[in-house]
Order: structure tokens, then sequence, then C-alpha cells
């Protein structure tokens, strides 16, 4: 009598956080945790201590009222492409 063996699937990796991505200069969405969103210009982006190549906060200035603000990297949901 045999045994079935079966191999282990490896899950495949999950892709990056599309916040992972951002760098000044781009147009981004930002959706908010009413559920409003904006569309803004990064400024500056800066990172955690312990990794600061990954973005934590990011300076933006939105682009219907020209407020210059601080976001949490995570509210990004959308890089607007240049054309």
């Amino acid at each position: 009598m045999s045994i079935g063996h079966t191999r282990p699937v490896a899950t495949p990796p999950k892709p990056d956080p599309i916040f992972h991505h951002v760098k000044a200069g781009m147009s981004v969405i930002i959706k908010n945790t009413d559920e409003t969103w904006h569309m803004a210009d990064v400024i500056h982006v800066i990172g955690s201590a312990k990794q600061p190549k990954v973005p934590l906060f990011i300076q933006v200035t939105y682009v219907d009222n020209h407020v210059t603000n601080w976001v949490k990297a995570d509210l990004i949901t959308h890089i607007v492409p240049r054309l």
C-alpha cells in the first residue's frame, strides 16, 4: 500500500503596498478614514528610524485647495500616472 505524499505548495509573495513606491514629485490619491478622498502632490517623504527607506509620513499639497499637510503613508491608495 502506498502512502500519498503531498508536496508543500508555497504561497505567492504578497505585493508591496502602494505607498512603498511613492517618491517626491508624484501625484497620489489619499483616502481618509471617513471614506473621503483627495488628490495631492507629494513634496517630501520620510521613513521610520528602524526602516528609513520605507515611507512612514508624507508631506503633500492637496490639488483642490493647495493646503500642505503631513499624512500617514498607508492612507495612499493610488499613484496617479504622468501624462
